[in-house]
């Protein structure tokens, strides 16, 4: 059986990431890894610590970061994250100062919005309805 054991994001910064992830968003660091002058730097979910490590990926190859920009201009999120109340989620992060290009709203069977990850990418924020 093969299961996702790590996903990426790429980020700009991974410094700048760190804390955006884990101060903004909530997720907790799992792995720090010295490699050369960028780190293995993963993060959990608290509510999943045994669960998919989301990598903060350093842009160091450009044609992944002409791909990012390229997403980014098009308003297109680089990935998603499930969250319980996106209503309460929405407002607690627009109170820590995350900017949303998309707030709140119904499409199809879940609700979305889409935020400034500040690192380069717009990401996904769904409930399910």
């Amino acid at each position: 059986m093969i299961r996702i054991s790590v996903a990426s994001v790429p980020v700009d910064d991974q410094e700048k990431a760190l804390d955006f992830y884990t101060q903004k968003l909530g997720f907790i660091k799992k792995a720090d890894v010295p490699l050369g002058e960028h780190r293995w730097l993963t993060l959990v979910s608290p509510q999943e610590q045994s669960g998919v490590e989301l990598l903060l990926e350093p842009m160091a190859f450009e044609p992944a970061r002409l791909y990012q920009q390229s997403l980014k201009e098009a308003g297109i999120p680089w990935t998603s994250f499930a969250v319980d109340d996106l209503e309460g989620e929405y407002q607690r992060l627009t109170e820590l100062g995350v900017a949303f290009s998309i707030a709140p709203r119904e499409a199809g069977t879940v609700k979305i919005a889409v935020l400034d990850d500040t690192c380069g990418n717009h990401i996904q924020l769904m409930q399910p309805l």
